[in-house]
């Protein structure tokens, strides 16, 4: 029997907020959200956590990723291969770990809607120095339709966003919890995607099985699903094929691979906003688009039916099968890391003054 996602925390509401304030006393003086497993200073320490919301009942589960050097890419000989997913290079990434499922509705409106801070507020919860940073990190505007286009919301995958929103979802979470999250490289989702595998896709190369693993144009009856209804990868990561495209973190760059032939930690920091890359294939795509090499880069097409003028900075009307998960290095870069790679993106984004 498949796991279910644990996307919320089962706990009563009075519970709930006991456990907030225990975290409040134990992490106010280093601003850190207190979970004993996600406390590692070596991969040989990583551990499975759920990275609680505080102020609500929901947690993102992470799934530890050890470190490693694979052959990105796929060979000549792969039927469907693109021309960009070559050639095949050697990277090698450091430990981090990933989302066991993408972001899911209920877990991204609590930032775009501020339902945590609101729920805080309202029930006269002590704002905890985590609250006082989070503050200050930017919203989304008020969408201006139905961004699930009702298909679906709760446990159902966030969709549409821009790599921005998806970016800034990052660092509200990083600042909620005192851990940092980003979106992975492709590199990091490419490792993670294959499992130790270097086949098509995790479970192999006939996409005859690809029903047993992921949501795709053939059996998903136009919609997305639920997040962890299929079988999960060899790694424990569930729609890694299929469902929704995941964002990740770098420029769309078709030569890339030929450019940085064996590279520790690659990234294509972004210049442009457009392309950027997606990865995994979503529930309106054929099964070519699900294997674990391809790259698809976005295109300002994803927001044609966007009737704002200027059109919206976090919203990609027309990407509804677009979606991410987050990352969590093992080793916190640091400022300057984050600021001169990990967090860097150009050019700046600014909703328009009213």
């Amino acid at each position: 029997m498949l796991s279910t996602p644990q996307t919320r925390l089962l706990l009563p509401t009075a519970a709930v907020f006991a456990v907030a304030f225990a975290h409040f006393s134990a992490a106010a003086d280093n601003a850190v959200l207190d979970v004993p497993d996600a406390v590692a200073t070596t991969e040989a320490e990583m551990k499975p956590y759920a990275e609680p919301i505080e102020h609500t009942e929901l947690a993102i589960e992470m799934v530890p990723i050890k470190g490693g050097t694979f052959t990105m890419g796929t060979p000549e000989s792969e039927a469907d291969r693109n021309e960009d997913e070559g050639p095949q290079r050697e990277v090698t990434v450091d430990p981090f770990w990933m989302g066991k499922y993408e972001i899911t509705w209920d877990q991204y409106d609590v930032w775009s809607e501020q339902m945590d801070q609101r729920r805080r507020q309202m029930l006269s919860i002590p704002a905890t120095p985590r609250d006082e940073i989070v503050d200050g990190i930017s919203k989304p505007t008020e969408p201006y339709t139905d961004m699930s286009f009702g298909m679906g919301k709760e446990r159902y995958p966030a969709i549409s966003m821009t790599q921005h929103a998806a970016r800034t979802f990052c660092k509200w979470l990083s600042a909620k919890t005192g851990r940092y999250y980003r979106l992975p490289t492709e590199a990091e989702w490419e490792y993670a995607a294959r499992a130790g595998t270097q086949t098509a896709y995790s479970f192999g190369d006939d996409p005859e099985q690809l029903d047993d693993y992921a949501w795709y144009f053939d059996n998903s009856e136009d919609a997305y699903h639920e997040v962890g209804q299929k079988k999960p990868n060899p790694w424990g990561l569930y729609d890694m094929h299929g469902n929704v495209a995941e964002w990740v973190l770098d420029q769309y760059v078709a030569d890339f691979y030929s450019q940085n032939p064996k590279i520790k930690n690659p990234l294509a920091i972004p210049s442009t906003l457009y392309p950027r890359v997606v990865r995994g294939g979503g529930w309106d795509d054929d099964p070519d688009m699900l294997r674990c090499g391809v790259r698809e880069g976005s295109s300002e097409e994803w927001k044609e039916q966007d009737p704002q003028l200027p059109q919206s900075i976090w919203y990609l009307t027309d990407a509804q099968g677009v979606g991410f998960r987050v990352v969590r290095p093992l080793t916190e870069p640091t400022a300057d890391e984050k600021t001169n790679k990990w967090d860097k993106t150009a050019p700046v984004q600014l909703d328009p003054e009213e």
